[in-house]
């Protein structure tokens, strides 16, 4: 039997049998997903996957490379990518493609000729099973990073102490990464607030090692080029001796035990600051 006979046998097989295929097809995904998702949705999603390859069969017949499969891959990728996100599992996902081999099985492998259709069709459903996962993986990956990225965020608050004072209270481990976020909303905080001064507070960071000293004093440089004054402040016992034994040096930024020393200093300065510009005025 010629290859597009082959690819006729199952478009028959999957046009008389559509409601039958589609109905089986529909429990088998719903019992695996335990109601997870409505029927209505599971039934449109499956519905126009199966349209979509009764039609790439019908133009292309069963060569699963063919430009004629473009559609059913792109309703995969759209699927994978709404479980990925509603958290379903990467098996789950690929079962919407093969619980359809489970469906066919018995309709096909009755005799040689059917069988040897089931297992080429049955190869394709596999490579469509394969692109679910990869859209799948992708998918994660992406919430993944951006779920990562809002958590550096939010870790890295840049608050107004005081007219003219703004704050960074770092907690946990101070990275490169966090460092360019640190830079840049401390950076734009200082010129959306017009503030002079900025207190980078590290009581909440646990260790201060060369590395960490190195990200601080990068921060603080930037933050000076903007014309702002920098304090470090949250040096406890602890951290001083580390410091101390590490010879990391601060050189000529001010630091402080903590925030509240810090605070009071700097708006000891920003009212001077300002007792300056009025005599300059006068």
């Amino acid at each position: 039997m010629a290859t597009d006979s082959k690819a006729q046998l199952l478009v028959e097989a999957l046009t008389t049998h559509r409601d039958e295929f589609l109905a089986q097809w529909s429990r088998t995904i719903g019992d695996a997903l335990q109601g997870r998702l409505s029927a209505a949705e599971m039934r449109r999603e499956l519905t126009e996957l199966y349209e979509a390859i009764l039609g790439a069969l019908s133009r292309g017949g069963l060569e699963s490379r063919g430009d004629h499969f473009a559609e059913t891959r792109s309703l995969l990728i759209e699927l994978s990518r709404n479980r990925a996100r509603q958290g379903f599992s990467p098996t789950e996902t690929a079962m919407s493609v093969l619980a359809l081999k489970e469906v066919l099985e018995p309709r096909l492998t009755g005799d040689p000729e059917g069988a040897r259709v089931y297992l080429q069709f049955a190869r394709i459903l596999d490579d469509l099973s394969l692109l679910t996962t990869e859209a799948y993986v992708r998918t994660r990956e992406e919430i993944i990073s951006s779920q990562a990225e809002q958590l550096l965020e939010l870790s890295t608050p840049v608050v107004k102490l005081w007219d003219g004072i703004v704050g960074v209270p770092l907690v946990g481990t101070l990275d490169s990464a966090r460092t360019q976020v640190v830079m840049e909303k401390l950076l734009q905080t200082l010129v959306d607030s017009d503030s002079t001064h900025a207190i980078i507070d590290i009581t909440g960071v646990p260790t201060v090692d060369t590395q960490v000293a190195q990200h601080l004093l990068k921060t603080v440089v930037a933050a000076r080029m903007m014309g702002a004054q920098c304090t470090v402040s949250g040096i406890r016992p602890q951290i001083a001796q580390t410091i101390v034994a590490l010879g990391i040096e601060f050189g000529d930024i001010p630091t402080n035990a903590s925030l509240s020393d810090a605070l009071r200093q700097a708006v000891k300065e920003v009212a001077q600051d300002a007792e300056d510009d009025v005599r300059g005025l006068l």
